[in-house]
């Protein structure tokens, strides 16, 4: 990184699973840098969803290294997720036509609950203790059978990870939502299922649903049940994948409740 920017920045890792995202300061300066993200980004940026994107730059060995802003800001806390801004963000991005058309443009394929529930299986091929737990095979056998009624054609720009952390509020009161690696054209019951049952009261979905933009209905709340469960089955795999007996258990736990929730 130093080749890019001089050796008068100071550079340090950034944290985050891939290794590739860096902090740089010089003076009052500050950049956010990242190699390799995807093109995605550059719309992200028009769109304001993402810190402002500077400058983009190939180096010789083929890699991309994009800058933006480095702001100062605060994560949401669990609470704040039930805030007005960001209902308004996530509508946007559902109905950003931008969006959608680049992720087109770079080769996605619509996420489809058949897809989703032939690679769980095959995953849980690799963890065969897993499959034979009460809870996950109850999970297999709702997702079979809900399968057909969870189809929906509107498909949209999801992010898929709308975990707290990733919601990033500046401190002039901008709100972005960051990381967007995991991406996929889908069903936007994938991100709003995972916000209301990970955030939001049940006594408060309609309310939630009303600031975002859409009405409630029993199919609404099918594919939010639906997603939510396929990616809680996800979540105790990939800990089972990395050992984390702790997470496990909690994960198993909150699919036991998922299951007996009506």
């Amino acid at each position: 990184m130093e080749d890019v920017l001089g050796n008068e920045w100071v550079i340090s890792p950034a944290g985050g699973a891939t290794g590739d995202a860096y902090f740089a300061q010089f003076n009052e300066r500050k950049l956010f840098l990242k190699r390799n993200s995807s093109p995605f980004l550059a719309v992200l940026s028009a769109e304001g969803i993402v810190p402002k994107l500077i400058w983009t730059k190939r180096l010789e060995n083929g890699d991309v290294i994009t800058a933006q802003h480095w702001l100062s800001g605060v994560e949401l806390k669990p609470k704040d997720m039930n805030g007005q801004n960001v209902a308004e963000l996530l509508h946007k991005i559902h109905r950003s036509e931008e969006l959608l058309s680049m992720l087109k443009r770079l080769g996605k394929q619509p996420l489809k609950p058949e897809a989703i529930l032939f690679d769980l299986k095959q995953s849980l091929t690799d963890f065969a203790h897993l499959a034979e737990i009460s809870e996950i095979r109850k999970a297999i056998d709702l997702l079979e059978q809900e399968l057909m009624q969870v189809q929906y054609e509107e498909m949209v720009v999801c992010h898929c990870d709308i975990n707290h952390n990733n919601w990033l509020l500046t401190e002039t009161n901008q709100l972005y939502l960051i990381d967007w690696d995991g991406a996929m054209i889908a069903d936007p019951a994938i991100d709003i299922g995972m916000l209301l049952y990970w955030y939001i009261n049940e006594e408060e979905w309609t309310e939630w649903l009303t600031r975002y933009g859409i009405e409630p209905s029993e199919h609404l709340y099918r594919r939010m049940k639906w997603y939510v469960t396929s990616q809680t089955i996800m979540q105790i795999i990939w800990y089972t994948s990395k050992n984390s007996d702790k997470e496990i258990k909690h994960w198993l736990q909150y699919l036991h409740h998922l299951l007996i929730k009506n």
